[in-house]
């Protein structure tokens, strides 16, 4: 039997550790499909097992002794191992990878283009790492050394593994956060925190699950973390309603960081968007801070996605008019509000309504089609004072609050 048949068939039970996990997870009372694929991808425990057994597979191949001392064969198995994990790693970087960052610079997506680049130095270490300690499995050491090797594989791995797909799911958020400010998402205001939260969950697991490779028991450290999660939520009601509160915020998107808003009593600026709460600048320059919870149980008026402005006055004309003045002047009025290309003239109403205590009231209402405030401003004093001078050309004027007093006699006084 050749070499390459004899390798090949030693590689085929490189995969019974592999099923037997699977199968081992499978059989557990509380398993689950997702557990048992977990178990089989992230088991680094494992790994010595599956280098001394792919070493034995070399050696068996090679003719080579597995017990006994170390000869001249060893090392050079041993050096081979080493060679090749360096030549691995170099074809990962330098054509795998190459290749892939080319693929990914050529799609739509620009996720590839973040994955890829992030994934590069930790495959390429695991495959360095799988040169290294099968270069260790074939030497014959002492039993305590080969023991001090086995946990130290179990931890490089662990690492390797983890270092991996934190950087994946790292690119991935970061993906995700330029997506949100790319379509002005309201979520994109809490992507730095919800990465970091995400992230800090992530690494404390992967802690855990070195550990627990480690030969140590875990569930203890999680018993007491559930105690203690939930003594503190306990204690941080009002902080968890803000978090709820912002939650809110972002899918319901009310407003957005610079626009305008009412909430409640105040008005103002948004300048921040937090976790627990939403800072606004008022118009006198004080900064309100609201907390989210309120702002999700207030109603809020977004003064920035006005599709027009709306204005509603009384002028008041002094009671000397006549009416043929004062018909006249809500006619020019009419007209001069109509005729400006800033005013909706379809909902443009002008009309004599009341006799006010002191004065004719007369009503006007216009639309101003731009949104923006300081334009519908300009509009409205553009329209001011042509109300103004319409008044003054029909020899009117605005009245102001005043009283008459009829006197029906003066007291006459006596001489004394």
């Amino acid at each position: 039997m050749n070499f390459h048949r004899r390798f090949l068939i030693g590689l085929a039970p490189l995969a019974a550790p592999a099923f037997a996990l699977a199968d081992e997870a499978a059989k557990s009372p509380a398993a689950s499909p997702a557990a048992a694929a977990t178990a089989v991808v992230v088991s680094p425990e494992r790994t010595p097992d599956l280098l001394e057994h792919l070493v034995d597979v070399v050696l068996n191949a090679l003719h080579v002794p597995n017990t006994g001392d170390n000869t001249l064969a060893h090392y050079g198995i041993a050096a081979g191992f080493l060679v090749c994990g360096v030549l691995l790693r170099r074809v990962v970087t330098n054509i795998i990878f190459h290749y892939l960052k080319r693929l990914a610079s050529k799609t739509e997506t620009t996720l590839d283009d973040k994955l890829f680049p992030a994934m590069e130095a930790p495959t390429a270490t695991f495959v360095m790492l799988l040169g290294v300690f099968a270069s260790l499995k074939v030497l014959k050491l002492s039993e305590s050394t080969d023991h001090y090797i086995s946990l130290g594989s179990t931890v490089a791995f662990s690492l390797a593994i983890f270092w991996g797909l934190y950087r994946a799911f790292d690119a991935i958020l970061e993906h995700a956060h330029e997506v949100a400010l790319e379509k002005q998402m309201g979520v994109s205001a809490f992507m730095p925190w919800i990465k970091k939260f995400l992230i800090t969950i992530f690494v404390l697991i992967g802690i855990l699950v070195t550990i627990q490779s480690l030969g140590y028991d875990v569930k203890a450290a999680l018993g007491a973390l559930g105690i203690g999660g939930l003594a503190f939520a306990l204690a941080a009601q009002d902080t968890i309603a803000n978090i709820f509160g912002s939650v809110v915020v972002a899918t319901d998107q009310p407003f957005r960081i610079g626009e305008t808003v009412t909430i409640g009593t105040h008005t103002g600026t948004v300048e921040d968007i937090g976790l627990r709460s939403t800072k606004i600048r008022k118009v006198d320059r004080s900064l309100v801070t609201v907390p989210n919870r309120t702002v999700a149980n207030e109603s809020i008026v977004n003064l920035s996605r006005f599709t027009a402005r709306r204005v509603e006055q009384v002028i008041g004309i002094a009671y000397d008019a006549h009416p043929e003045q004062l018909e006249g002047v809500v006619a020019d009025i009419r007209r001069l509000i109509e005729s400006d290309p800033a005013v909706n003239a379809p909902d443009t109403h002008v009309y004599f309504r009341d006799y006010g205590a002191s004065s004719l009231d007369v009503w006007l209402v216009y639309v101003v089609k731009d949104a923006d405030f300081a334009k519908h401003m300009q509009v409205r004093q553009r329209l001011n004072f042509g109300i103004m001078r319409a008044i003054e050309a029909r020899g009117l004027s605005f009245a102001f609050p005043t009283q008459t007093v009829h006197v029906a006699s003066l007291p006459t006084t006596g001489k004394a």
